[in-house]
């Protein structure tokens, strides 16, 4: 397990967009070249599935550095040794183009949307450690509470896990707010 002081964690500027490049085009996804497309533009992109699909690397890259650059995509990147190591998709509700969950809402809701961390630090932490500090950087930025979206069923492999699963959010005070076939709608008060 890797210690709280092994971690640095930064919030996606323009000024960290290289490590954020860096991150999807060599480690997030080597171990699995399928999703290696995404460049977490999936939930910002206002098209059917079916026209997402038909997207190409390049054409996600490009619009998430658009994002990036413009303030419209927020996460976080967690770094070991100055590398980047893992990543979450965080975000205002409604700044997503899709979403699983739909509501209105008079409330302030941070959605956090996926992780994705290096297969080679996978499942020593860095979710979690990534999870707490979008907690308090969400409260500090006036949120009311945060969402997240963990899929349904056991021993879901790494990559259908991107949501992060049950079991943390249960651990990190999260609670049922709504249930669908595939999935739930988890959420902490803030």
């Amino acid at each position: 397990m890797i210690t709280n002081m092994d971690i640095q964690i930064k919030s996606l500027t323009p000024e960290i967009l290289e490590d954020f490049l860096y991150f999807f085009d060599k480690v997030g996804f080597s171990d699995n070249p399928d999703w290696a497309i995404c460049y977490c533009h999936f939930y910002h992109f206002a098209g059917t599935n079916k026209q997402f699909n038909k997207r190409t690397a390049e054409q996600n890259r490009k619009a998430s550095k658009e994002l990036i650059l413009s303030g419209k995509m927020n996460g976080y990147i967690a770094y070991l040794d100055g590398k980047p190591i893992g990543w979450c998709n965080v975000n205002s509700k409604e700044n997503y183009a899709k979403i699983p969950y739909e509501e209105e809402s008079e409330a302030k809701i941070a959605s956090l949307i996926c992780f994705v961390i290096a297969p080679s630090h996978r499942k020593q932490g860095i979710a979690r450690k990534l999870l707490r500090y979008v907690c308090t950087s969400s409260q500090k930025k006036g949120y009311d509470f945060i969402e997240v979206y963990p899929r349904k069923g056991e021993n879901l492999s790494d990559a259908h896990s991107y949501r992060g699963p049950t079991s943390l959010y249960n651990s990190e005070g999260f609670s049922i707010y709504k249930e669908f076939k595939e999935y739930y709608v988890m959420r902490k008060s803030l």
